[in-house]
């Protein structure tokens, strides 16, 4: 596809871009902020941005909240959530932007108290949790989303037109890749307990997960390589990748899992994996197998792309494979139709609306406006994808699913990784 033809299709896609209904920029959202450095400055940056006022914030170690606190002045500090949000009435709002382990536990209670929430991707843990949180944002009548930007982007939307329209006739093959992990897997537990440093309260950081000492090899970024606190590679980053085909292909619960792996651990996810999903048909779909590559592992270079544009896609991508071409692309870059078929291509008409934004949806959710793209309806299914993927990865075999019993129906001990158990005091439902 031409460059003339990418600009007057986005061009176009911008024509369907609105305000969601319900906007009104003089309604505060008052909107506190669980976790503050890291992915939760960007967040509160977001969120602040686009209309929302921060009013608490919440960490676990006081440095970060000391740190937000020289942006966001008028805001409250505080370490534990529960008791911020027992405590502080005007809190509309909440964002969660903390591990893995604790997202369920801290959305779960905030929505108990009939706040609207924001979860970072992955939504949950735990595929039960992602079940539980989808169903309590439900049974709440409240405003979701989860942490994925993308989604919101012209380009990805583009692509999923694309791939809806028939660009490529229907899809019977997916692979995606990511240059995660950036930190360390494959892991033994650390032998190290130094002091825990005087800003940090450890326990509340330890959460839902089994006590054990201070290690600077958890905290505060290389716990995502842990299976106790985080979700690895998949879970990093398959929301975000995974994200594309989800939506486009119209996928739900796959029939199959199973992965190739090495060097994981009982305690750490592995250094490499790929893990395959198969889907039956749905509607006028047809079945389709999608396979994620992590750890430096890439699928074959497609034919027709060149070895530079390769080369550069190798932080992470989507390629499709239907019956008349193949289409590769990324979040955040035009879809690029390879061969024959790409050359003048006429792009069609976007029908999917364009997004105002990724955090103005979710406010103007809050307000009353229509649900936001990654709401939890819609996060906690694709959640449960990317987790089974992990299940596949640490059980070792192939794994059929049940998505309506959320079940394992052939590797029966694979189930007791649905769902963990909580640290007392810190239980779920």
């Amino acid at each position: 596809m031409g460059a003339a033809a990418t600009a007057a299709s986005l061009a176009q896609a911008r024509l369907l871009r609105g305000v969601p209904a319900g906007y009104s920029a003089a309604e505060k959202v008052n909107v506190a902020q669980i976790g503050t450095t890291g992915k939760g400055t960007a967040d509160l940056k977001g969120v602040s941005d686009a209309g929302g006022n921060i009013v608490a914030l919440c960490d676990v170690d006081e440095r970060h909240v000391l740190a937000a606190a020289r942006t966001y002045t008028k805001a409250t500090h505080h370490k534990d959530f529960r008791r911020m949000l027992e405590q502080q009435k005007d809190i509309d709002a909440v964002v969660v932007t903390i591990p893995d382990h604790q997202h369920a536990v801290a959305a779960m209670t905030a929505m108990g108290l009939g706040k609207h929430v924001y979860c970072q991707k992955p939504l949950t843990h735990d595929i039960s949790e992602a079940r539980m949180l989808a169903d309590a944002a439900r049974r709440y009548k409240l405003a979701t989303q989860m942490g994925n930007q993308g989604h919101a982007g012209d380009n990805l939307r583009m692509q999923v037109d694309w791939i809806q329209q028939g660009v490529i006739g229907p899809v019977g093959e997916v692979h995606m890749w990511t240059n995660r992990p950036i930190w360390p897997q494959g892991q033994d537990p650390p032998k190290d307990s130094p002091p825990v440093p005087p800003s940090l309260d450890w326990d509340l950081w330890l959460g839902t997960a089994p006590a054990r000492p201070y290690s600077p090899a958890y905290h505060p970024f290389k716990w995502r390589g842990f299976w106790d606190f985080g979700t690895g590679a998949l879970g990093d980053m398959g929301c975000h990748i995974i994200d594309l085909p989800f939506w486009a292909l119209n996928l739900t619960g796959p029939c199959t899992v199973e992965a190739e792996s090495g060097g994981q651990t009982p305690e750490s996810g592995p250094l490499w994996s790929i893990v395959t999903w198969e889907f039956g048909a749905r509607g006028s779909n047809p079945p389709v197998k999608m396979k994620w590559y992590d750890g430096g592992k890439m699928p074959p270079k497609p034919e027709g792309m060149s070895d530079e544009t390769w080369k550069a896609s190798k932080e992470g991508g989507v390629m499709f494979i239907g019956q008349k071409g193949v289409m590769a692309g990324a979040r955040a870059k035009p879809p690029n139709v390879l061969g024959e078929l790409g050359k003048d291509l006429t792009p069609p008409v976007p029908k999917i609306p364009r997004s105002a934004g990724h955090y103005v949806e979710w406010l103007s959710a809050c307000r009353g406006g229509p649900p936001a793209g990654t709401n939890f309806d819609y996060a906690g299914p694709l959640t449960e994808l990317v987790l089974l993927g992990n299940i596949a990865i640490r059980c070792g075999k192939r794994i059929e699913w049940d998505a309506g019993q959320l079940k394992i129906t052939n590797v029966l001990e694979a189930n007791e990784l649905l769902r963990r158990e909580y640290r007392k005091g810190w239980e779920l439902g």
